[in-house]
């Protein structure tokens, strides 16, 4: 069994710049051109090789858990979201974004999404998110399998 405080100690330092989509890309809702993966204690770990591309996810992940609050009942800033919400959060949002910008529904690539969008709408902070939290709110996290 692994230490988790050390396991958290030496991701960091395996992992200077985690991708804030890694949840959605781990789950395979997404995938994106500027990640690399990282072995840590048997765990997969997502770097994101882009400084600039990760600030732009940075933005748009503060964006989603901004507008998305009432949709996944989170009413308290200062509690981190559960991992169920933030699974909801991330691949419901590109998804829906995805849907907004060209109607498809597969998110191929994170950044490209994200600079399509921005042609598109002109800016993170005018994207159509009433429109991405329905996605976010009618997301489906996939159940577990019992292997029993």
């Amino acid at each position: 069994m692994v230490d988790e405080t050390a396991f958290r100690q030496a991701q960091r330092f395996a992992n200077l710049q985690p991708c804030t989509f890694a949840k959605a890309i781990l789950a395979r809702c997404c995938s994106c051109s500027r990640v690399e993966k990282h072995y840590v204690a048997e765990r997969e770990s997502i770097a994101c090789t882009d400084a600039s591309a990760r600030l732009s996810c940075l933005s748009l992940h503060r964006l989603l858990q901004h507008n998305s609050t009432f949709a996944l009942k989170h009413i308290h800033d200062d509690v981190p979201f559960t991992h169920a919400q933030e699974m909801k959060l991330q691949c419901g949002g590109l998804m829906g974004l995805q849907y907004a910008v060209d109607g498809a529904e597969e998110v191929v690539d994170v950044v490209s999404l994200i600079d399509s969008a921005c042609r598109k709408f002109g800016a993170l902070e005018t994207l159509p998110y009433s429109q991405v939290v329905q996605s976010i709110a009618s997301f489906r996290i996939r159940k577990r399998h019992n292997t029993e």
